[in-house]
């Protein structure tokens, strides 16, 4: 029997696409009979991570994550984050010549740059040295594919992800939802620096500029935007709800892997603007009429409005989360069937 442990950093009450990521995939893991075990922040005490108190970085020793793998005894270990509990988890599975799988799902050292002053170098270094004591690194993209092979990553595997259909779906449109001004323009995303929302919330448009969602940046954002309205957190059927009375999603990130909320909003019948960057260029395929890709973000915005909704919706029933699990399944096997590697130093 397959048994799975997977230590993630990123995990509840946090919302994002890690753990939205992980919790689906944990979902249709259970539906084909495969057993996992977690490891994550609520297992253990955790201190507020400087500059961004609303993520919790653990404080575990060695001991008690080696207690916790071996308890389970799993067959594969996949290890989601570069974390705290990420870091015991790779020591653990070194010491025990014990092979085993990892995920870039965030660009970790452009995340670190935008909040402490380390050379941006010296993060690559690291995201080498981290990935590659592992026997496959899975990611979501094949733009990412690319750029990290580049970094020197080895051992890549594909990750794609999915998406609740049933959850996001097209839903009659109001004349003007949230009593407001349509055409709307909605970005759903964590209110932090490196998800670059000035560039969105800054430009020219017509109607309305909504955002969905919260984080450490809400209080700058609401006073040097005011005449954009901020919905706060929503999930479930009132994010459903939310989502499917845009007119227009805007992605402005520059730094994601993927982009869920992408998914979440064609599922929605929402045509998607975005720049040409990893992510949105994977999943907004040329000719698709679901979204507009463009290096002025406002010329997508205004190219989107003349997408189709049921071009995006056709778009994302592409995409399911059976589909993503049986990937990482098979990628978890294929890992644990390696050999741990030689591991030399980091170099910067």
């Amino acid at each position: 029997m397959t048994k799975i442990t997977i230590v993630t950093d990123a995990w509840y009450p946090q919302v994002n696409g890690v753990v939205r990521s992980i919790e689906n995939t944990n979902r249709e893991l259970e539906r084909m009979g495969i057993e996992v075990s977690m490891i994550t922040p609520l297992d253990f005490s955790s201190v507020p991570c400087p500059t961004y108190p609303e993520i919790r970085l653990s404080v575990a020793s060695y001991s008690a994550v080696a207690r916790a793998i071996e308890k389970f005894g799993p067959t594969s270990v996949h290890i989601a984050t570069e974390g705290p509990l990420g870091l015991l988890a790779r020591r653990w599975c070194l010491k025990n010549k014990v092979s085993f799988s990892t995920s870039y799902h965030t660009r970790f050292p452009e995340y670190v740059a935008a909040r402490f002053p380390i050379p941006i170098r010296w993060l690559r270094a690291f995201v080498r040295w981290f990935h590659n004591a592992g026997n496959g690194c899975m990611v979501a993209t094949a733009s990412l594919e690319r750029e990290l092979s580049k970094l020197g990553l080895r051992n890549l595997l594909r990750w794609s992800r999915g998406i609740d259909q049933a959850l996001f779906r097209p839903q009659p449109l109001e004349a003007e939802p949230f009593g407001l001004q349509r055409p709307i323009f909605m970005t759903v995303s964590r209110l932090a620096v490196e998800k670059n929302l000035p560039a969105f919330l800054s430009l020219d448009l017509p109607g309305t500029k909504v955002v969905v969602g919260d984080g450490p940046e809400r209080a700058n954002l609401q006073r040097q935007f005011p005449d954009v309205h901020f919905l706060g957190m929503k999930t479930g059927e009132d994010l459903a709800r939310a989502y499917a009375q845009a007119d227009v999603f805007v992605f402005p990130s520059l730094t994601d892997t993927f982009g869920n909320t992408i998914l979440e909003a064609l599922a929605s019948g929402v045509p998607v603007a975005a720049y040409p960057v990893t992510g949105p260029i994977d999943i907004i395929e040329e000719g698709s009429g679901a979204g507009a890709l463009h290096p002025d973000l406002r010329q997508a915005c205004l190219n989107a409005l003349n997408c189709s909704r049921e071009n995006a919706r056709r778009l994302a029933e592409h995409y399911t989360w059976t589909a993503a699990t049986r990937q990482f399944l098979d990628n978890v096997v294929t890992a644990r069937g390696k050999r741990p590697p030689s591991l030399p130093s980091p170099s910067i």
